[in-house]
């Protein structure tokens, strides 16, 4: 799977999902650090990834423009996790929610919750 990685998220996920075979980018590779949420949104969308974040907003941003893509998929309480354990619970959850993420969705992976939102919204 592709995956964009947004600034909250440390770039050693990166690396970690890449050893397990996926194509990830970090918004710091492209110079999008600090970049506005819709102008990360819309790097993911124009790469066809999945954008990874812990950032709320960009669900917001996908139903205010009627958005069928691209996916994405939020980690809750990143806080108290490190990127191994980020990068555990996104792979340990990928193929339960593979195909949402490739039809368009917000995908939440919670401590012991997944939630599915198809989009547009």
């Amino acid at each position: 799977m592709r995956f964009l990685l947004d600034e909250n998220l440390s770039p050693l996920l990166a690396d970690l999902l890449a050893r397990r075979g996926h194509d990830v980018l970090h918004v710091r590779e492209l110079g999008l650090k600090s970049a506005p949420d819709d102008q990360v949104l819309d790097a993911a969308a124009d790469r066809d990834c999945v954008l990874v974040s812990a950032d709320t907003d960009f669900g917001a941003i996908l139903a205010m423009r009627h958005l069928s893509g691209p996916s994405v998929l939020l980690i809750r309480r990143v806080a108290n996790r490190r990127a191994v354990q980020q990068a555990s619970l996104i792979i340990a959850n990928l193929d339960a929610v593979a195909d949402e993420l490739a039809a368009g969705a917000i995908v939440v992976l919670g401590d012991r919750t997944i939630r599915v939102r198809r989009l547009p919204i």
